[in-house]
């Protein structure tokens, strides 16, 4: 696995060095896998490719350095934990609506001496009353169509910020159909970037939203209303 995530780092120009920190996170998951459902993905090279170099990727389109970042569902931790490993100098929120996911994430940190890193339980339209538009970066991994995301990220970006989605390049329609939510919570599409994930022939898409003006009051709404009618 160390050779794939050097050789990764090392297309994306990052420090190879890191790469033994995430091999570790990745047998952390996957050891923890074996009791919990965390990942479907236990093969080590696929890990090492679809979780651990494409949350890296997003390090070669934007700068998180000194940047305040909130991972909406992060799950296993990606691309939370990976972003952290990678470049320690940003204050990275592990957000999750299941505790246990939660609670594993807190003792990986812990094991891995990640400082900076706070992990959260709680659902993303309840905690956004408490942590309204105070981050640099919300980002998000294969949560929800992109109608229902932009209404549980962007509350919490500030002016100025980003919301980071990960889609499949086959998200056009999905992109389409965000426009009015988008607007109405503040937000502007600011770039749609294509990638191939270092070492395979995989290729995703970053969908970069930066916020322009506050997110109305009234949103989010409560995750039934979400659900039930996206914007």
């Amino acid at each position: 696995m160390r050779d794939i995530l050097r050789d990764g780092l090392s297309k994306l120009g990052l420090d190879e060095a890191r790469s033994a920190d995430l091999e570790a996170f990745a047998r952390l998951v996957l050891e923890r896998n074996r009791v919990m459902n965390l990942t479907a993905i236990t093969d080590e090279t696929e890990f090492a490719r679809l979780h651990l170099l494409d949350s890296a990727a997003l390090l070669k389109l934007v700068k998180l350095d000194g940047k305040s970042v909130i991972d909406v569902g992060t799950g296993a931790g990606f691309p939370g934990v990976p972003l952290r490993i990678l470049c320690p100098l940003a204050r990275m929120t592990l957000l999750d609506a299941t505790a246990k996911r939660v609670d594993f994430l807190r003792e990986a940190c812990q094991t891995l001496g990640l400082d900076g890193v706070e992990c959260v339980h709680a659902r993303a339209e309840e905690l956004a009353a408490q942590r309204r538009e105070s981050f640099d970066y919300a980002t998000s991994r294969a949560v929800a169509a992109l109608p229902v995301l932009c209404e549980l990220c962007l509350p919490f970006v500030r002016v100025g910020g980003s919301m980071l989605a990960m889609k499949s390049t086959q998200s056009d329609e999905e992109l389409d159909a965000a426009q009015h939510a988008i607007a109405l919570l503040g937000g502007r599409v600011a770039r749609v970037e294509d990638y191939t994930v270092p070492t395979s022939e995989v290729t995703h898409r970053l969908i970069v939203i930066d916020k322009v003006k506050p997110t109305p009051p009234k949103y989010p709404r409560t995750f039934g209303q979400i659900k039930k009618k996206p914007l």
